[in-house]
């Protein structure tokens, strides 16, 4: 068994995680973090890309809010590159409360959100498609946010800073002797081998599995599984973030984001974060909302539906999950618990992960006696594959801006989203993938109209091509991608996205025979989720 030491072990590879080990490692800590997946495989890869101005929760939560536009201003100054600043409109629909909107006002007052109030003429110039008989406007500073780019472009922060990310390394469990946590034992994925960590400090940063990781150290996390299901549109039918003036409920934003608009979400207690279904109805919510915001929504083609789970820290039960704050919560299970050289960032939202990160980042130089100042709120995040470049938009517009420039139609391996032989080359060879779903994450291969059904092929051919994969290990990555492209498009099966999956189903099942290809029917790097059957077994469960 190998053995690795290091002053700081943070857990989990999504936005949190990334940013508390950036943090860490900026701050001259030796630091490791280790992800079971790949970065954003969980909650930070599934949620709507909204970056928040912390109106959402003037009412209901003044306290998240306040976090919310407090970072909306640091991310815009550190990570222009993975922000789109497209504004944001709450609005008051024929079927909200109309004494709501004043209420709005005044929490964005007593908040310090930023919010004007427009004319309903004005919001329909600027947004022709929304219901013309909304009655009220609000302008706030909403945007939306690549998490794909900005948790790699933390993580090659963290790795210019000396941080080891260690990513297809689940942990098993944490090492604990006596009254202290003193590392954690993974299994690397890749080399099929069991690793021993051993550190200073340990940091649980894994979100919704929080929990999970903290009951292998003999503690309770209390982290509740909050499932969001979120259906995308398959082009912009808007441009400005839309907000329903109400008090926060199912399917009552829409998102504009890349090349999609985005409308979400439920919030539905789960048992386990891991396995979770899209339920039929929750899809038709999403339609039926999303009508009363745009008109005929419903009726136009839906690209893709997913989910993604939230964790909401709870120290008393509640009935329902949004009655849970979204603020963040710091455990320090040395208090808490009596449990020493462990500590646990939870709850909170995309958009505070820096500040998490740097609450996170303070404590563990408390626990280590040490005082060392944050810079993270200063200091601009680099762009991992295009250095001396400030901006790389995973946008239509810049893609095909691109394209044209450099005359590289013929090179398209993905039409839809216009990533070329060049992309997935450098995604490949400067990456760290070890699937195509790691692609995907990384140029958006396999996210347009046909999900995958045309570039799949040239890209696990382009991999095998450059000699980093065998044959049969090819047609296991196929596999687990078509199966993982499924999963997302089996709740919205018809129409013109039902008539793209029977062409896809002849293409690889029938001219292609995938099923039957040489090789392993699923390798272990393929992630386990969206499994039937787990939201009835226990919806109050408590992990």
């Amino acid at each position: 068994m190998r053995k690795i030491e290091t002053e700081v072990l943070v857990i989990g590879g999504g936005a949190t995680g990334t940013g508390v080990v950036y943090d860490l490692a900026q701050r001259g800590f030796k630091t490791i973090l280790v992800e079971k997946r790949d970065l954003t495989h969980g909650t930070t890869g599934r949620y709507h890309g909204l970056l928040h101005s912390g109106g959402r929760y003037v009412v209901k939560d003044p306290k998240a809010a306040t976090e919310c536009i407090e970072e909306n201003i640091v991310l815009r100054k550190i990570m222009p590159h993975c922000l789109e600043d497209t504004s944001g409109f709450f609005v008051c629909t024929p079927w909200d409360d109309p004494a709501f909107g004043d209420k709005f006002m005044q929490g964005c007052r007593d908040t310090g959100v930023p919010c004007e109030e427009i004319s309903v003429a004005q919001m329909l110039r600027e947004e022709p498609h929304l219901n013309p008989n909304i009655s009220r406007c609000f302008r706030v500073p909403d945007g939306s946010a690549d998490s794909f780019l900005a948790t790699q472009v933390v993580a090659e922060g963290a790795r210019q800073y000396g941080a080891q990310i260690l990513t297809y390394h689940e942990l098993k469990t944490l090492i604990r002797e006596g009254d202290r946590i003193t590392g954690a034992i993974c299994h690397d994925l890749v080399a099929d081998e069991d690793v021993t960590i051993l550190a200073d400090m340990v940091v649980n940063a894994s979100g919704a599995w929080a929990g999970k990781i903290a009951h292998t150290g003999g503690v309770e996390g209390n982290v509740r599984a909050g499932k969001g299901t979120m259906v995308a549109l398959s082009y912009r039918i808007i441009n400005t973030v839309v907000n329903r003036c109400k008090m926060p409920a199912d399917g009552d934003i829409i998102v504009p984001i890349h090349t999609v608009s985005v409308i979400g979400t439920t919030d539905e207690a789960v048992p386990d974060p891991e396995h979770f279904a899209i339920e039929p109805w929750e899809v038709q919510l999403m339609l039926q909302e999303a009508d009363k915001l745009v008109p005929g929504f419903s009726e136009m083609r839906i690209l893709r539906a997913w989910a993604g789970v939230r964790p909401l820290y709870q120290e008393t039960k509640v009935a329902d999950t949004r009655d849970v704050t979204r603020a963040y919560t710091l455990l320090d299970h040395e208090k808490r618990d009596g449990l020493q050289g462990f500590i646990t960032i939870t709850g909170g939202k995309w958009t505070t992960y820096r500040q998490m990160a740097q609450v996170t980042a303070d404590r563990v130089c408390e626990k280590l006696n040490t005082q060392r100042a944050c810079r993270t709120h200063e200091e601009v995040l680099p762009h991992p594959f295009e250095p001396g470049h400030n901006t790389y938009y995973h946008t239509l517009g810049a893609r095909l801006a691109r394209t044209e420039a450099n005359q590289s139609f013929g090179s398209l391996v993905c039409e839809c989203e216009l990533a070329s032989r060049s992309d997935i080359e450098r995604a490949i060879n400067e990456g760290e993938a070890k699937t195509l779903d790691d692609i995907r994450r990384d140029v958006r291969m396999g996210m347009g109209p046909c999900q995958g059904g045309f570039c799949t092929l040239r890209t696990i051919g382009i991999w095998h091509q450059l000699h980093k994969l065998p044959i049969e290990k090819a047609n296991v990555a196929l596999r687990d991608f078509l199966q993982e492209r499924w999963k997302g498009l089996l709740p919205i099966l018809w129409g013109a996205q039902l008539k793209q999956e029977r062409l896809d189903e002849l293409i690889y099942l029938s001219v292609l025979n995938a099923d039957h290809l040489p090789g392993e029917k699923a390798s272990r790097l393929g992630p386990a989720m969206y499994e039937k059957g787990t939201i009835e077994q226990n919806p109050d469960a408590v992990i």
